[in-house]
C-alpha cells in the first residue's frame, strides 16, 4: 500500500473517503502513536478514533509527526454519549480537534443512539460545526434502519459506522442506507480475528494467495458503498490489511462468504439499541 493514489475511495457527500482505514479501539499510548506512524508511512489515509478511546491525543501526535499532509488524511472521531446535548458536544469536540491537533476532522459521528437527549438537538449543534468547516461531512455509528430514519429527518448524515463480518449480515441496515446514499463503515471486520481460521475463508483464499483475513476484508470492500477500518498495531499486520486491492471475489465467492452469517454481533453494550427496528 505504498501509493495512496491507488486505493479506492468512497464518495462521501462532497467528499470521498478511502475504502480503508486504520480503526485505533483499544490502541492506547505509545502503542497507538506507533501504528498510526506506521500506517500513514504504509500509505493509509484514512484514520478512525473516538472521544471513549482516550487516544485522540495520540493519533493527533502521530499525525502531526507524520509527512503526510493533514489535508491528505480523511480522520474520523466520534461524540460520546455523554456529550449528546448541545452545549456539552461543542465543548467536547472543540477539546477533541485540541487533542487531535488539526482545526478539522473530514467526519464526526454519534457514537451510539441516545434515547435521553433528542436527535435533533444533538444534529443541530453538529450542523452548525459542518457550518462552521470544523466537520466537514456528519454521520452516526451504531444506528440500526429506524434510527437512521430519524437521523435523516434532522440532517444529511452520509455514514453509519457499525459491526459487520462475514459473521454478522446487516442486510437491512444496508438496504436502508442504500435508500438514502450513505455509507456503511465496517467495524470489528475481522469479528475480533474469529475470521482466520475459519475454513471457508482460507479455502477461498488458497485459491488467491491470500490469507482468511484478507478474504474477509475484500469481501467487505468489495460491496457498493462499504469501508472496513480494521485495527492493528503492527507494520506486519497493517501491510497485511492493505494488501487487499490486486485480486477480486468471483461472484459465487461473495455469496459463499455471505452465507456464513450466523448473527455473531461481538460488540453488545448494555445501552446497545434494538438491531431489529
Amino acid at each position: 500500500m505504498s501509493d495512496p493514489r491507488s486505493q479506492p475511495t468512497i464518495r462521501l457527500g462532497a467528499d470521498s473517503m478511502p475504502a480503508l482505514g486504520l480503526g485505533t479501539w483499544q490502541l492506547e499510548g505509545e502503542a497507538c502513536e506507533t501504528a498510526v506512524r506506521l500506517a500513514l508511512d504504509l500509505g493509509y489515509r484514512h484514520l478512525d478514533t473516538a472521544q471513549i478511546y482516550g487516544n485522540e491525543a495520540e493519533v493527533g501526535r502521530a499525525l502531526e509527526a507524520s509527512d503526510v499532509d493533514r489535508q491528505d488524511v480523511f480522520l474520523t472521531t466520534k461524540i460520546w454519549n455523554s456529550n449528546l446535548a448541545p452545549q456539552p458536544l461543542l465543548e467536547s469536540f472543540a477539546a477533541s480537534l485540541d487533542r487531535l491537533r488539526t482545526a478539522w476532522v473530514d467526519l464526526l459521528l454519534i457514537h451510539w443512539p441516545h434515547a435521553g437527549v433528542p436527535l435533533d438537538e444533538t444534529l443541530g449543534a453538529m450542523r452548525q460545526l459542518q457550518t462552521a468547516g470544523s466537520a466537514r461531512q456528519l454521520g452516526v455509528s451504531n444506528f440500526p434502519p429506524s434510527w437512521i430514519e430519524r437521523a435523516r429527518s434532522h440532517a444529511d448524515v452520509v455514514c453509519n459506522q457499525v459491526e459487520y463480518h462475514p459473521y454478522l449480515g446487516q442486510s437491512a441496515l444496508i438496504e436502508t442506507l442504500g435508500r438514502h446514499d450513505m455509507v456503511l463503515t465496517a467495524y470489528s471486520p475481522l469479528a475480533r480475528g474469529e475470521v482466520q481460521s475459519d475454513p471457508t475463508l482460507r479455502e477461498i483464499g488458497e485459491r488467491h494467495g491470500k490469507t482468511a483475513a484478507q478474504v474477509a476484508l475484500r469481501w467487505l470492500i468489495q460491496q457498493p458503498r462499504v469501508a472496513a477500518i480494521p485495527k492493528a498495531s503492527s507494520a506486519e499486520h497493517l501491510a497485511s490489511n492493505a494488501a487487499i486491492f490486486d485480486f477480486t471475489l468471483s461472484d459465487a465467492e461473495m455469496e459463499q462468504i455471505r452465507g456464513l452469517d450466523r448473527d455473531d454481533r461481538k460488540i453488545q453494550p448494555k445501552f446497545a439499541p434494538d438491531w431489529e427496528r
